[in-house]
Parts: C-alpha cells; sequence; structure tokens
C-alpha cells in the first residue's frame, strides 16, 4: 500500500506508514501540520523509489526491524525495552553515540556483562537480521563496540574438596553437582537435560542448542554413569527439586509385630525455565544456589558457585590432557582464546624449561662475617686480638 498519513490519540504530530516497492515504512514526520507531514510523506515516498530505481538508501525503522526480526526466528527475550525506546527511529539514525546514550537510559546502572546481553547484544540482532531478511536497501549491517568487561574469573578447587562437595549437598542435589563437575556443564544444560539426550548404556550424553547454538557430545565417566543409572526415573528432565518425604510404617517381618518406620521421596518437579518476561533472571545457576551455598558452609568451601564446577573440570581436564582443541571441543567454548586461561593454571609443564636453565654460580653465603656475634663477644674478640 502507498504511504499515507495517520495521528495518534495520544500525539499531535502526524506519521506516516505505509510499504512502497516492498520497503515498509512507519515512523513520526515530527509535526503536527499536515500540510508539512504531506511534505515529508511525499519526499519519503520518492526516496524510497530512487533507492528502487537507483540503489540510494532508504532505510527502515526499529520497529519495523523488529518485526522482521521476530519473523525470522528472532528471541523476544530483552527486545521490548529497546522497542519502547526506539521505536520509530530510523536505523540509520542509530550509531554507537545513540546506542551508548539509550543504553544508560534503558539500563542505569547495570554491569558491562549484563549490559551487553540485555541491551548491545539484541540491538545488534534485530539490526543485523533486518539487512539480512528485510528488503533491499533497508539497513546496513551493524556492530556496536561492547562496554569493556573485567578480566574474567577462574575459581576452581582439587579433586579432594570437590569430593567433600558433593557429600555435603542435599540428596537431591548430589547428582546434578556430580554431573557439574565431571562433564563441564553449564548450569542451564545441565539443569533443564532430557532423559531423551543421555545413554547410559553408550556412557554419553548430548547437550542441544547450547549457550553458541551448537549441539554438542561429552563422555560419561562410569562414577557418573553409575549416579545416573541410581536415579529412580527415566522421563523427563534428568535432575529435579527434592519430593515430598513420605514416612511408612512396615511389618519388621518377624512374629513380633513390630513396626519398622521407612522413608521415600516423591519424584520432584522439573526446574524452572528462565522467565523471558523478567529480564532479572538471566542465570541458571540460581535455581539452585541457596542448597549449593549451604553445601560449601558444610563442606569449607569459600568464595565458589556454580558455574565454577565448569571451571574445575576444564582445569582437571587441561591438567590430565594437555589438549586445549579437545577442551575446546567438549566444552563447547567458541574459541582458542576461551580456554587458555585453563593452560595458564597449569605450569607444571613448563618447570623444566625453568630447571635447565644456565646456573647462576654457587648460592651467595646466607651469614656475612661476624653477622649475629653479640657485643660482648666482640669486644672480647678485640681483646684477644691486642
Amino acid at each position: 500500500m502507498p504511504l499515507k498519513l495517520y495521528q495518534r490519540p495520544n500525539s499531535p504530530n502526524w506519521y506516516i506508514r505505509g510499504t512502497v516497492k516492498g520497503v515498509y515504512v512507519h515512523e513520526t514526520c515530527e509535526t503536527d501540520v499536515r500540510a508539512v507531514a504531506e511534505e515529508i510523506r511525499a519526499k519519503r515516498e520518492w526516496e524510497i523509489l530512487q533507492s528502487v530505481v537507483h540503489g540510494i538508501k532508504a532505510g527502515g525503522t526499529f520497529e519495523a526491524a523488529a518485526v522482521i526480526y521476530l519473523e525470522n526466528g528472532g528471541e523476544a527475550r530483552f527486545l521490548q525495552p529497546l522497542i519502547d525506546h526506539f521505536g520509530i527511529t530510523p536505523l540509520d539514525k542509530i550509531d554507537q553515540t545513540v546506542a551508548d546514550d539509550a543504553a544508560k537510559r534503558i539500563y542505569p546502572g547495570l554491569a558491562p556483562a549484563t549490559l551487553d546481553r540485555q541491551f548491545y547484544t539484541p540491538l545488534s540482532a534485530v539490526i543485523n537480521k533486518a539487512h539480512q531478511h528485510g528488503p533491499k536497501g533497508f539497513c546496513s549491517p551493524v556492530k556496536f563496540k561492547r562496554p569493556k568487561k573485567p578480566k574474567g574469573r577462574v575459581r576452581w578447587i582439587t579433586h579432594a574438596e570437590a569430593h567433600k562437595l558433593i557429600e555435603a549437598c542435599a540428596p537431591h542435589l548430589r547428582p546434578l553437582v556430580a554431573f557439574l563437575f565431571y562433564t563441564g556443564a553449564r548450569c542451564g544444560e545441565a539443569l533443564w537435560l532430557d532423559w531423551r539426550n543421555v545413554d547410559l548404556q553408550r556412557g554419553e550424553v548430548q547437550f542441544l542448542d547450547t549457550k553458541n547454538g551448537r549441539d554438542r557430545g561429552v563422555p560419561l565417566h562410569p562414577d557418573i554413569v553409575a549416579i545416573l543409572a541410581n536415579l529412580p526415573h527415566r522421563e523427563g528432565e534428568v535432575f529435579r527439586k527434592p519430593g515430598h518425604k513420605i514416612t511408612k510404617w512396615l511389618p519388621s517381618g518377624s512374629n513380633s509385630g513390630e513396626l519398622i518406620e521407612t522413608v521415600e521421596y516423591t519424584l520432584g518437579e522439573p526446574y524452572a525455565p528462565l522467565d523471558p518476561d523478567d529480564e532479572r533472571d538471566v542465570s541458571a545457576g540460581s535455581r539452585i544456589k541457596k542448597g549449593f551455598k549451604a553445601a560449601c558452609d558444610r563442606a569449607g568451601i569459600t568464595d565458589f558457585h556454580p558455574h565454577d564446577c565448569r571451571h574445575t573440570w576444564a582445569t582437571w581436564h587441561y591438567r590430565q590432557n594437555r589438549d586445549l582443541n579437545r577442551l575446546k571441543e567438549l566444552g563447547g567454548w567458541s574459541s582458542l582464546e576461551m580456554v587458555l586461561r585453563y593452560a595458564h593454571l597449569n605450569v607444571e609443564d613448563a618447570a623444566p624449561s625453568i630447571h635447565n636453565m644456565p646456573s647462576i654460580g654457587p648460592a651467595p653465603a646466607t651469614k656475612q662475617p661476624g653477622q649475629n656475634v653479640s657485643p660482648a663477644r666482640r669486644k672480647a674478640k678485640k681483646g684477644a686480638a691486642a
């Protein structure tokens, strides 16, 4: 349909909406004068026709780009605040300065990593997908400079500490924490793992639709196979919240008629998925945070969080195998740079290169003549010499 003018109930300004030669337009004229708005409408329509004939850039709005993004498989999470802010802002007006200013207005005071995840990533995704799937000349691709993040934290513990932590976990949490330590799974990959993706006979697990968009398989340690085999169910999510306690009194089997108290637990509910409408709900590990912290306290382990199980697994794996490419593949990292930090933690293999360096000669004396001699002895020595 051609471009038309209309007014919104809550604004005196005129707006343009319509499609010309496949280019969708929805933007404000920024005027309440009908005659001026009509000139802007006619000029905008002429620009689009020129873009079709001569390849001159026409451009679209953020609101229209968001529609294209969602229609082509884009994720709605974190999108609404951007739509509310940018609305019908032309995409060619959203540069680095405009983006940085919007980030501060929409999410004041957020940490760089959170700002990157909730603002810059969806903003870039919307515009770039609109460039890919929108009409010709709709917009150009973008690459925004992201806020600088602090150096990543790597906290890991020893095998003995991990064993102590697993033993300190509540019964429902123990299999999950052991699984995290021995597969390197991200918390979300483990919490919502379905039995359909676990093969106990072959001893392997498949993680689907992971953080970097690629599926991956990981062999299971024999101890983990045994732990999973002892779980009471084989359908739905593997790991569950604690079930309800049921106490029963059963006959002891003797002729005395004595009853024995037995305790059973019902199958717990699955962990709740992330809420796409809650911008604060971004961490799968928050589902087990309280129980995990209590287990760490009982085990005497400080400054250790659920995601640190993945750091621990990676550190163990590299120490045992010295294979960064294999570690990258099994852990599902997107680049070798991401796994180099685990190599930096393991320096034992560098010891020979240090030990083989030329000697600097005999070690210097640790005491000089006369050192640690009391004043009385020093005076006596002088008298003897005289």
